[in-house]
């Protein structure tokens, strides 16, 4: 297949790209850093130049699009202002499922758990109620109604707090958190919010797969089994790494007063299992991920 993805010098992004270009012909859009984008035929593009962006599909006339790219967590939307992070994640997503539909692309979208009320009690499925508290999280919403009004060939997946080690570069607080563990510093963790993490090899299979399927016109809590706090999921990271538990510091996300205070969006992941995947309990996938840390291909084969 033909595979056109968008914010791939990003975390997610990169493992993408390793893990599409086993099987596909892939186009790789980034915007300020090439990182592992340049072992593909890649375009340095601000997503929001249209006429450039029109002219990547129209050469390429892609049969997918893995759309990543955005002002991507609430901090970061914060500080820019609110017509950059509308223009970004909203408009942009809209012209993109424009010309897939010309194109009859199928679209795969990146949204996020934070879209769900943080109130409404745990496992939560794809109809919950949708109450994001966040610019970031409103336009990523916003970006979701723009792609359903525009045609029925997409996938909208919600996804997770991601886990992993960063490529080239890039990282998240997993990986700055056992890099702090490693070197003996205390890491302050969240016990207090709850999620539902999602391994970003896991993330980069199923995607894969998503690309290949007949799957269209859904909407998917992307997340892990568990509903974990960022402490839980820290325990287990140093029982795997023979880290020192005692390093970690216990603390409410009420002592970010910037942070959106979320408490629980850990998701109901029934929808995408009855697909056929099959994730692995986030033990395993700890593991799997610290195993693949120091291999030189970090993807290994989806397992159904």
């Amino acid at each position: 297949m033909k595979i056109l993805t968008t914010g791939e010098c990003g975390f997610l992004g990169q493992y993408l790209n390793l893990e599409l270009s086993k099987n596909h012909e892939i186009v790789t859009l980034y915007h300020q850093h090439k990182r592992n984008c340049a072992e593909y035929k890649n375009f340095q593009i601000d997503i929001c130049n249209y006429e450039n962006l029109k002219k990547v599909f129209d050469d390429f006339k892609p049969n997918v699009v893995v759309h990543t790219a955005s002002i991507s967590t609430p901090q970061k939307a914060e500080a820019l202002p609110t017509k950059i992070v509308y223009e970004t994640n909203v408009a942009a997503t809209k012209v993109i499922a424009e010309v897939c539909a010309q194109h009859n692309s199928k679209l795969i979208y990146t949204s996020t758990d934070l879209v769900y009320a943080g109130y409404r009690g745990s496992y939560l499925k794809e109809d919950a109620k949708l109450i994001p508290i966040s610019i970031y999280a409103e336009t990523k919403l916003m970006g979701e109604e723009k792609i359903k009004s525009t045609f029925d060939n997409y996938i909208i997946l919600r996804t997770a707090l991601m886990f992993g080690f960063g490529l080239n570069g890039t990282s998240c607080f997993f990986h700055q958190m056992y890099d702090k563990l490693k070197a003996g510093e205390r890491v302050r963790v969240f016990y207090d919010q709850f999620r539902s993490p999602l391994s970003v090899l896991e993330a980069a299979r199923i995607i894969h797969h998503i690309c290949v399927s007949d799957i269209k016109g859904e909407i998917i809590n992307f997340g892990g089994s568990e509903r974990l706090s960022r402490y839980d999921l820290a325990l287990m990271l140093c029982n795997h790494a023979g880290l020192d538990a005692n390093l970690l510091e216990k603390t409410t996300m009420y002592d970010l007063p910037d942070l959106p205070h979320v408490a629980d969006v850990s998701m109901n992941i029934e929808k995408l299992e009855s697909f056929g995947f099959r994730l692995k309990n986030t033990h395993q996938a700890v593991a799997e991920i610290l195993h693949n840390r120091f291999l030189t291909n970090p993807v290994s084969q989806f397992e159904n």
